[in-house]
This record gives structure tokens, C-alpha cells and sequence, in this order.
């Protein structure tokens, strides 16, 4: 079973998102079941259950996993191809973000977009390289920092823009016969708590412009401010 795996069919994504049928993988992703032993813990009979599995092997989301007697009827064990899934943008293909439509460094949106995009780039780098039974070479930096004043984080900003300019500039060989294009992304945005506040509790706050509508002039990226 795969840790985690990329829809990028538009019928899979459909499938997966209704409610029954994401009930069964996620007790799926648990372990093998028939549709029996599942039929229990979802409380619907089990020809219904049955009905959804065939639905969701059909897509590839789950799989036989071996078959058991059990009086006179065999038994298929089902269980999920990946232990979690994420929806690529290609399945929403017509109306998928496009980062290049609207460059803003301060905009949450375009941050956005930019993360569906690299979804989107990484799922079908891993659909081609299990095509190709080849390794995919991808490195990735998580962490957490935290700021004590703007101020602070505006300096962090700029000398990591620097930093990242200069390796840029420094291994960057546009001409290299061979060579292969490389995404650079990299993001800083407010950690987000466990647990989301009561909306009611935020009615009398001041709420920030949404993307689009009038706002102050934005700083230079290197001058976030709050």
C-alpha cells in the first residue's frame, strides 16, 4: 500500500468523495475487508456495500487483497491502494489554477495556486515514474519558525529571497546539454492551529480585503508587514 497517491481522473475524484464510498476506503486503509465485514461497520446490507466496492476497485482506489471460504460462499478481501489520497487539479482540468494568470507574492490565492500546481506536477511525475517502474527524484524542506516582530519576518523574507537568488544564479546552466529543469517553490505562510475557532467568536473582527478588492498599496516583497 502506498503512502499516499494522486486522482487525476475526474470520475475516480467523484467516486471518492461521496461520503459511503470515503468511509469504506478510509476503513480499508486500516486493513483487508470483505464487503461482509464491512457491511457492519458502515450499516448497510452487504450487496450495497458490495456495489460500492466495484465502484471504487473500478477506479483503482481499492484492490483485491486475497480470497477467503468462508461456509460456501468465497469471500474477496478488499483493501485501499494508498493510505490517504489527494485530488490533483487535472481533475478539475478546465478550471484548474493557473499561477502564471496572476503573479502576486502577497496574495494568499496565488500561494494557492501555486500548491494545486505543484499537486499537480508531482502527481504526474509519480503516475509516470510507476509507469516506468522508475525512482523519482524530488527533495522537500519542512519547518516552522516564529517571527517576534514583522519586522523580523520582513528581513527573513528578504535575505531567504537573496539566498535562494544566489543558488539560483549559481547553478543555473540554461545551455547544459543533458540538463533537466528543476520547480523551485518555496513558501512561508502563518501555521495554522489544530483546531478552528468559533466563527461566531470573529464577527466583531476586523477582516482582512479579499484578493481583488481595494487595498492599501503592497510592500515589495522583502517588507511584509501585518
Amino acid at each position: 500500500m502506498l503512502d499516499v497517491t494522486v486522482i487525476e481522473d475526474p470520475e475516480a475524484a467523484a467516486v471518492s468523495l461521496d461520503p459511503i464510498r470515503s468511509r469504506l476506503l478510509a476503513e480499508l486503509a486500516a486493513g483487508p475487508a470483505s464487503a461482509a465485514m464491512l457491511a457492519g461497520k458502515v450499516g448497510l446490507p452487504r450487496q450495497k456495500v458490495n456495489y460500492h466496492l466495484k465502484a471504487l476497485e473500478r477506479h483503482g482506489l481499492v484492490e483485491l487483497a486475497g480470497e477467503r471460504r468462508k461456509g460456501n460462499v468465497t469471500e474477496r478481501l478488499m483493501r485501499a491502494t494508498a493510505a490517504s489520497y489527494v485530488i490533483s487539479p487535472l481533475a478539475l482540468a478546465s478550471v484548474q489554477p493557473d499561477p502564471d494568470r496572476f503573479r502576486d507574492q502577497l496574495s494568499a490565492r496565488w500561494l494557492l495556486a501555486l500548491g494545486a500546481r505543484l499537486v499537480r506536477d508531482v502527481g504526474t511525475l509519480i503516475t509516470g515514474a510507476a509507469r516506468a517502474h522508475k525512482r523519482l527524484a524530488t527533495y522537500a524542506l519542512d519547518g516552522e519558525v516564529r517571527f517576534a516582530s514583522p519586522a523580523d519576518r520582513a528581513a527573513f523574507i528578504q535575505e531567504l529571497t537573496a539566498g535562494v537568488g544566489a543558488l539560483i544564479r549559481k547553478y543555473d546552466a540554461p545551455d547544459a546539454e543533458g540538463g533537466r529543469d528543476h520547480r523551485i517553490v518555496v513558501a512561508v505562510h502563518p501555521t495554522v492551529a489544530p483546531q478552528a475557532p468559533d466563527p461566531r467568536a470573529d464577527e466583531d473582527r476586523a477582516v482582512e480585503p479579499e484578493d481583488g478588492e481595494s487595498r492599501p498599496p503592497q510592500p515589495p516583497p522583502a517588507e511584509l508587514t501585518d
